[in-house]
């Protein structure tokens, strides 16, 4: 009788070795072939070789491209065509002279023109715009608009908190669907992983729509743990809108571990609310099984504000071709002739806005950056303090932000430009989550930005060479550290 060989344990491990070496040297191909930015590839390709199973693990959960992939591609949807065909028009009048005497369209024709190519984010001019510099002033505003609501109340949030607020807010929303106003929540299932099944349940039988961005049931197990929708956004029957930095949560009402969360907001009203009200139609398509939002006067009423303030509604993630925020501010950044203020929580920049903010100071410019003396996130923390050296040794001043924790998003230039939404200036925020902000063209608006930024300041100690040098050695070596991981970051 024959005997059928048993298989040697030994063989086993060299088929199975042979077959991980041939995955990791598929994988790094896929990433050279990518083209990413030589570092962030670069670190990649060190951690699979060098983290045996564990890096392909981490890139398979937060390495892939989707934006080359195109998983999140939203081209199909046609309702928006009028606003690309509104772009392309706009494209033609901004060459023309007419357009130019106005001197806030002038002075940024590259930084409008460049948005129009790369997000057709349309220049809208009739505005009305209130900085809300808190979250105080944020909620009250937020809470007035959402109970008058008659039509719609559309309303997407990176974090929302069960908390007092959150209670609050959802209580609205339950109430005015009872009334017949239609409501439709979106909420990203990372950023609000504390949502229970209560909570959402309470809001869809109260007749609210609910759309969660790409669920996550093992967060360790998927890619899409990496790619989460920060956008805050609320529009009230299309006539108002609210985005910015904050998120519904009490940390910005009330003194917490890190004291009260200083943030900076934005109420509009006017042309610009379209916008937002466009981008959460996108957002709601994708997250609902491809609804679609009309584009009718109910979502989109002709606005009645007569007020001239220029502001751009500017978008980025993965469903882009083009990583439009983080050019816009590099294209400003490199025209200014006088000032540059930045207040970000999260300073992990990208090496060609790094570079242009040392040229801009090495070539005479006043630039300060202001970020948080404390973070929630402790790579983070680190990495961002890992350049406070080389910032300082081109010139540009660094501010710690010692009045609890500094979550707002806020870059002013010359006075001519500002900015206040969503996106850090870190390389997440560029190239990997769902952002936006509102770009204002506005001397009133930036100058208000500025004087606030000025009272942030003396809530600051401005970092100096002496006072960096004490630091502990320890520290230098964190900073090292998550300095290498930023760009897996």
């Amino acid at each position: 009788m024959s005997v059928i060989p048993l298989v040697a344990f030994s063989d086993i491990k060299l088929v199975a070795m042979i077959c991980y070496v041939l995955v990791i040297v598929a994988t790094i191909c896929i990433i050279i072939h990518e083209k990413r930015d030589p570092v962030k590839a670069l670190a990649w390709i060190t951690v699979i070789a060098l983290v045996p199973v564990g890096g392909l693990v981490l890139y398979i959960m937060f390495g892939r491209n989707h934006r080359k992939q195109k998983i999140f591609d939203l081209k199909e949807l046609e309702d928006l065509e009028e606003f690309n065909r509104l772009s392309r028009k706009q494209l033609e009048a901004i060459q023309k002279p007419d357009l130019m005497v106005r001197s806030s369209i002038a002075d940024n024709r590259d930084v409008i023109t460049l948005l129009l190519n790369t997000n057709k984010s349309l220049l809208t001019m009739r505005n009305r715009v209130r900085v809300l510099n808190n979250g105080k002033e944020t909620f009250s505003e937020l809470l007035t608009a959402l109970r008058s609501a008659k039509s719609s109340i559309h309303i997407e949030y990176y974090i929302f908190e069960n908390d007092r607020i959150g209670k609050k807010i959802s209580k609205i929303l339950m109430d005015k669907a009872r009334e017949g106003v239609e409501v439709r929540f979106i909420y990203d299932d990372v950023g609000s992983w504390g949502l229970g099944r209560k909570f959402i349940r309470n809001l869809k039988n109260a007749g609210v729509q609910v759309g969660c961005f790409m669920p996550v049931v093992f967060p360790w197990l998927t890619s899409r743990v990496n790619y989460r929708n920060h956008r805050k956004i609320v529009v009230v029957d299309g006539m108002v809108g609210f985005t910015g930095g904050i998120n519904i949560a009490e940390r910005y009402l009330r003194r917490g571990r890190r004291g009260i969360w200083r943030d900076t907001h934005l109420k509009l009203e006017g042309e610009s609310v379209a916008m937002l009200q466009a981008i959460f139609a996108t957002d709601w398509y994708f997250v609902s099984g491809k609804k679609r939002i009309g584009i009718s006067e109910k979502y989109f009423p002709k606005t009645r504000v007569t007020e001239e303030t220029p502001v751009q509604i500017a978008t980025s993630g993965p469903d882009s071709d083009w990583a439009s925020i983080m050019q816009a501010f590099f294209a400003a950044i490199t025209r200014a002739q006088k000032h540059i203020y930045i207040s970000s929580p999260y300073f992990l920049p990208n090496q060609a806005i790094l570079t242009a903010l040392k040229i801009a100071a090495l070539s005479g410019i006043d630039v300060r950056i202001m970020i948080p003396s404390r973070s929630d996130t402790k790579i983070v923390y680190w990495a961002t303090r890992s350049y406070i050296s080389e910032l300082m040794e081109a010139g540009i001043k660094v501010y710690l932000y010692c009045k609890g924790f500094n979550h707002s998003k806020v870059i002013m230039i010359d006075s001519l430009f500002s900015s206040v939404g969503t996106a850090n200036m870190d390389i997440r925020s560029f190239e990997d989550n769902f952002e936006v902000t509102a770009i204002m063209y506005d001397r009133r608006i930036a100058k208000e930005l500025e004087e606030s930024f000025m009272q942030d300041i003396g809530h600051c100690i401005e970092v100096t060479p002496e006072m960096w040098e004490q630091r502990s050695n320890l520290h230098s070596v964190y900073e090292s550290l998550a300095r290498l991981l930023s760009p897996l970051l």
